[in-house]
């Protein structure tokens, strides 16, 4: 059966007004953050670039989201109360841009409707849809994930629309295959395991399948309308596609480039290496730590090191960044320039994030004293990072760290909260991308999103009465805009005089270059 029946998008009149103009340049911005100096002789040298989405919401693309929903018998009851009114806030968050397939599996699968624009008609209809739905059978989470698969892949309209796959599921998978061999492609596939008995190593690998998904472990059945809030505010917040970064050695070798677990491509031949991030949010994050090695150098001057450039897609139009060469001021001076701060922080989410993986690791083959210790060693580590001030990023790592560890005390206890919490830490930290913890949705909240925040009280409020209003996407939109008027040109502005800083530093590089000669 093919499901190329989704619904055209039919244009509404706009009546908010005229909105400020979209401009493709600028959607990402591009920081660098290194020393500005490095001893003559052969030394080792960090780069720290960070990628973030600029831009406001008002010129998204539009969303195809596919909700995959378990049905099955262990969903009865208050569970599938609470799935329905987590359903219904996203059906209603949803605009006239975009469309919504809803997909449950229990023994088999079934979709309960196509790709549906999303109008005031389509609403209720779909929220019927959900309202009806029962519990009963098995769990064949790949036959679900299979048939949200399809609903995408079977579309007719694909240009410039941002796409994504939402599914949860509160079993083990007792029918069909295994939904962690299923191949996903370029869908992202944020996975939610519900309650105290889903299989988060089943969920976390369908995550790690895709670009750019994440594993949330939602313990308390009250928190899945948060969790759930949490993934649709970084889909309605797309600002990039297929956003890749490429760096390329100069006068260095890349030695490594630390960007969690995002798929890299060497060309070795040119010296270069590229990631590819797939969807990036607005006011989203993505650092990468290049390490490079620099060769002797017979006296002082500057240095090309690296060339950096970025690509990204966004309302199916293709964007390719001007390159950015670093300039690395080679110099005799003894003195040792010192770290920068922000990449020893980075360092240290990178580092801590390590070792609570290998905490998991030996919890799961049973040495919960040894997996302790390494979550001690961890702890110890942080505690001397030096820092004037209380940094937040320390303090959340210290908190997770401390929760992990909370979670080992037994081996019945890590194998029923322990390893869940940890593959979705794990996940978040992999993919610098917000995903919820357990039971502390509200307090750790690292790499959460402005809209992401606004979405956790808006879900806790709907929880509470879901026949209240909630703000329209639009709304939010208009409310986030006011705040910061200038943020759908400020993107195009930071880049066009980044373009012009580096032009200028090329046309000096090539007179001092000139003059030495």
């Amino acid at each position: 059966m093919s499901f190329n029946d989704d619904e055209p998008i039919v244009a509404s009149q706009d009546v908010s007004g005229e909105k400020p103009a979209a401009f493709l340049a600028g959607k990402t911005k591009a920081t660098i953050i290194n020393k500005t100096t490095a001893p003559l002789e052969e030394s080792e040298f960090k780069v720290m670039l960070e990628l973030t989405g600029a831009g406001s919401g008002n010129d998204r693309s539009g969303v195809d989201l596919v909700t995959v929903l378990d049905v099955s018998g262990s969903m009865g009851g208050e569970k599938l109360e609470k799935m329905k009114i987590a359903m219904l806030f996203m059906i209603k968050k949803l605009s006239v841009i975009d469309r919504l397939s809803i997909v449950t599996f229990n023994g088999g699968s079934h979709r309960l409707c196509p790709l549906r624009q999303i109008t005031e008609n389509s609403q209720a209809e779909i929220e019927k849809l959900v309202n009806a739905l029962v519990a009963n059978g098995g769990t064949n989470i790949s036959a679900g994930l299979q048939t949200g698969l399809k609903v995408l892949n079977d579309r007719r309209l694909t240009s410039g629309r941002a796409v994504g796959i939402m599914l949860m599921s509160d079993g083990q998978q007792n029918a069909g295959g295994d939904a962690a061999q299923v191949p996903v492609g370029n869908v992202p596939v944020c996975t939610f395991g519900f309650g105290a008995d889903h299989d988060p190593t089943v969920l976390n690998a369908i995550a790690n399948n895709s670009v750019g998904g994440t594993f949330s472990d939602v313990r308390n059945q009250d928190n899945l309308s948060i969790a759930f809030s949490q993934c649709l505010a970084g889909l309605l917040t797309v600002v990039v596609q297929d956003l890749k970064l490429t760096v390329t050695r100069v006068e260095s070798t890349i030695v490594k480039v630390s960007a969690g677990n995002y798929i890299q491509s060497k060309d070795d031949a040119n010296g270069s290496v590229t990631v590819s991030f797939g969807d990036l949010y607005i006011k989203e994050v993505r650092k990468v730590i290049v390490d490079l090695l620099l060769p002797a150098a017979s006296s002082p001057a500057g240095s090309d090191v690296l060339e950096i450039t970025y690509t990204y897609s966004s309302g199916g139009k293709l964007f390719d960044a001007n390159p950015i060469i670093l300039t690395v001021s080679r110099t005799g001076r003894t003195s040792v320039e010192p770290e920068r701060e922000e990449v020893m922080m980075e360092e240290n989410r990178l580092r801590t994030a390590q070792m609570m993986k290998e905490a998991r690791v030996m919890a799961d083959d049973q040495k919960l004293d040894n997996a302790r210790d390494k979550l001690v060693e961890a702890q110890n580590l942080l505690e001397d990072v030096v820092n004037d001030e209380s940094n937040p990023l320390i303090e959340m790592l210290k908190s997770e760290l401390q929760q992990i560890k909370r979670l080992m005390k037994s081996q019945e206890i890590y194998e029923k909260q322990g390893r869940p919490f940890a593959l979705s830490s794990e996940t978040s930290h992999n993919r610098q991308r917000y995903a919820a913890k357990g039971d502390d949705v509200e307090k750790l909240r690292m790499f959460a999103t402005p809209r992401m925040d606004a979405y956790l009280e808006q879900a806790k409020s709907f929880d509470e009465d879901p026949s209240k209003p909630l703000p329209s996407v639009d709304e939010d939109e208009k409310q986030e805009l006011a705040a910061d008027p200038l943020a759908p040109i400020v993107g195009a502005l930071s880049y066009y005089i980044q373009t012009a800083i580096q032009s200028l530093k090329s046309i000096d590089n090539i007179l001092n270059k000139a003059a030495r000669q």
